[in-house]
Formats: structure tokens, sequence, C-alpha cells
């Protein structure tokens, strides 16, 4: 059960983004707890990636304030958002395909020896240790990302953002073009993220996912938030109403 009587991890309020005469994020105020999952549903076009973007500094907000641990934040770029430990798992994972799990958990940030030679023995070791806590059944340390599945990939991009000690991540269709096997090693993976208290934004339009790996629904439309509800109390028949029609059901508090 999430506690959500103490002080959120994220707290966006009143955001607001706009291309031309489009209000791609309308006056959306959303908040996510430690140890959380929060889906952020619509379909094409409703706003939520945007509104992502702008708290991963992808993209700056006409209006609007972001709230880290109760404190007022400033991200202006994707720097300012990892220095409040914000990392995105993109839908297309940021891995170079010809390096193996260390090289893209270290990649930018490598490890050195005092003689400034790459220390890879270190980025290993930390590799192992890392993505042994996350995944524990994997094993292929030394082969190509690009010779990984679907899974493993995921498995890596997700270990470099909690070694570099994310606290929110924002994962963008993390089970997208997996199979059955695959997203179940994804929803493991979110499972134990979830008990170090790290939160997720998880950007999603299938409905079926978001019940299975969130605990709550912020659902979008048009770029207003339509609402957001316990998931545990939703039926997929609630989430696909409020996607199509812009409305909470009374029963869920509308």
């Amino acid at each position: 059960m999430i506690d959500r009587s103490g002080t959120p991890l994220v707290e966006m309020r009143d955001m607001q983004k706009a291309f031309g005469g489009i209000r791609a994020v309308d006056h959306v105020t959303v908040d996510l707890h430690p140890g959380e999952v929060v889906g952020v549903l619509g379909h094409n076009g409703a706003g939520k990636s945007v509104l992502m973007k702008m708290l991963s500094g992808a993209l700056m907000r006409d209006a609007g304030e972001i709230y880290i641990e109760g404190e007022q934040a400033d991200i202006r770029n994707p720097r300012d958002a990892r220095r409040y430990k914000i990392e995105t798992i993109y839908q297309y994972l940021a891995l170079a395909d010809n390096l193996d799990a260390a090289s893209n958990l270290f990649l930018g940030r490598e490890l050195v020896t005092r003689t400034g030679l790459l220390d890879e023995a270190a980025m290993e070791a930390e590799t192992r240790t890392i993505m042994g806590r996350l995944t524990p059944n994997f094993r292929r340390y030394n082969t190509p990302v690009s010779g990984l599945s679907g899974g493993q990939r995921q498995s890596v991009a997700i270990s470099r953002a909690v070694y570099f000690n994310a606290k929110i991540l924002i994962m963008d269709e993390p089970t997208a073009a997996l199979g059955v096997e695959e997203s179940q090693m994804v929803a493991e993976l979110i499972d134990e993220l979830k008990k170090q208290g790290i939160g997720i934004f998880l950007i999603d339009h299938d409905i079926h996912q978001v019940k299975q790996l969130c605990d709550r629904a912020s659902v979008m439309k048009n770029g207003k938030l339509v609402g957001t509800v316990d998931v545990a109390e939703a039926s997929e028949d609630d989430l696909l109403s409020m996607i199509i029609l812009g409305k909470t059901p009374e029963r869920l508090g509308a």
C-alpha cells in the first residue's frame, strides 16, 4: 500500500505548454509518491509526453511549478533534471549497440584508474553488483547490447539510471514490442524499483499494462487532465471511457 500522507516525491502544479495556438498541456496538476507508479494515459496528442518532457527538462514549460520533495525545482534542461535525480528511460533506448552492459552503464561517465586509463574491471564489477540486485538472472555481461533481448536492454538502461542515484524515473512505454515473458521481466524490475522507494511516471496507452504495472493513472485528453484514479478501483472500461469521453466515472470521484 502506497503511503500518500507525506510530501510527494514530485508535484507538478498548473503546468502549461503551447505550440503556436495549440495548448498541448493546459493547467495540469499531477503528483507522485515514493515507491509509486503513476501511469500517464491518453491518445496520441493528448499531452502526456509533453507533460513528462517538461519534468525531464527536454521542454521548457510556459507556466506552472515543479516541486521535488516539497522544494520548488528549477528545471530548464536535462542536466537540471538529473541534478534533481530525474532520469528518463525512452521507448527507443539510448544505448550504444556495439558496447556491452558495463560500457553502456558508464557511457559518458567512465571510471578511470589513477593513471587515467579506463578502469574496465571496476566498471564491470559495479555493473554486476547493480544489475545483480535488479535482475539476478542477467548473465550476458560481455555481450554487445545489440545481441540482448528487449527486456535485457531495458534492464541495462534502468540499471544505469539507478546506479547514478535516480529517485524519479520517467518510463516511455517500457513494454512496447516485448513478448509476454519479456514484459513480465520488466514488471518484476519495476516491482524491485518500487521496493527501493523510486517513484515512476509511466507513459503508456496500453490500458492492460497500466492495470498491471501502475498504482494510479492520470488520464489526459486534448491537453487537459481528465482525472487521476486508483488503478485498483478502476476497470479497464473505466480507463478507456476516460480516454475517449474525457470524463471520470462518478463512482471514482469525478
